[in-house]
């Protein structure tokens, strides 16, 4: 790891204390920040606002499970947890552990999102992301366990699976444009052939194509 450009060194007086950082940020905002900085097999520049950046991401995992109201699961809970498990279960499986960190936060922010949209989120899909966070962050992760009504450690179920067919989207959003500039957008199976999309995108601008020729 360097700083500054230069290799971490006692003579060169920029080594940076764990026992410091863990006192400041905690021992798994270490952990997982040195995990996201990159490969541990190659060389990576040391940042003091990436493991303040790392902290705050455990922050808001601790606010969304503790301040959370359990709820039934939803297809949209459902969709994004199995989601979350195939991503970051195959990124490990790379050993890309740096983007598995970045999963972790890209996932977070949409069950926020969820969490306010739903009023909630089921403990299921939270105790899916607790297990897998748990490798990272495991102090934080036994907290949390206990939290979203876990028995036991953390440590003693199985790795979550995930189901190809429950990530598939009812509907998506279609742009429907005219000469290159949007008149109507429209939520349409992803399953539409090109031909059902047309037709109801025709439907649905009529007004605005009276008299010109498509």
């Amino acid at each position: 790891v360097t700083k500054a450009g230069a290799k971490m060194s006692k003579s060169k007086g920029n080594v940076v204390s764990p026992d410091e950082l863990v006192e400041k940020y905690g021992c798994d905002s270490l952990r997982m920040y040195e995990l996201f900085i990159g490969p541990p097999e190659l060389d990576s520049e040391w940042d003091d606002r990436g493991i303040e950046g790392v902290y705050r991401f455990l922050n808001k995992v601790w606010k969304l499970v503790d301040e959370n109201t359990a709820v039934a699961e939803t297809k949209d809970m459902e969709r994004i947890r199995h989601k979350l498990i195939r991503d970051i279960t195959v990124r490990m499986e790379n050993f890309n552990l740096n983007t598995v960190v970045s999963g972790f936060m890209q996932y977070t922010n949409e069950l926020l999102d969820l969490q306010k949209k739903q009023g909630g989120l089921a403990n299921e899909t939270l105790k899916a992301l607790v297990i897998l966070l748990a490798p990272f962050v495991p102090h934080i992760s036994e907290e949390l366990w206990a939290k979203v009504g876990g028995s036991g450690s953390v440590f003693e179920n199985t790795w979550p699976t995930y189901d190809e067919e429950k990530m598939k989207e009812d509907e998506v959003e279609i742009v429907v444009q005219i000469t290159g500039k949007i008149a109507a957008r429209m939520m349409i199976s992803p399953e539409a052939s090109q031909e059902e999309a047309i037709k109801k995108a025709k439907e649905l601008i009529a007004d605005k194509l009276a008299g010109k020729t498509v």
